[in-house]
């Protein structure tokens, strides 16, 4: 069974890690409230999509972030197969641009 990511949400993931990857340190930690509250919207729109209560998302630093942000792009498309790509790209890409 093949990844429920579209590609140009898949492009746009690679993209936020590569260049969160290349932030120094205290950069990043500058960043971790900004990425957490687009993982924390994507954990709570599959939570609603799965009938179940919203969870807060733990925050585990800038080095456990990224991982957060591509399970959570990855639970939001197998749990709502219809989700606009574009949506969820832009989202990636504000993240992206944000940092």
């Amino acid at each position: 069974m093949g990844s429920p990511i579209p590609q140009e949400v898949s492009d746009e993931l690679r993209r936020v890690v590569e260049r969160w990857h290349q932030l120094p340190l205290d950069h990043a930690l500058s960043r971790v409230p900004s990425v957490q509250a687009v993982v924390q919207s994507m954990a709570d729109r599959v939570a609603a999509s799965r009938g179940g209560p919203s969870r807060p998302v733990p925050d585990l630093g800038p080095a456990v972030v990224m991982d957060q942000l591509t399970v959570m792009v990855f639970d939001l498309f197998d749990a709502q197969p219809g989700s606009d790509p574009a949506a969820v790209a832009d989202e990636l890409a504000g993240i992206r641009r944000s940092i």
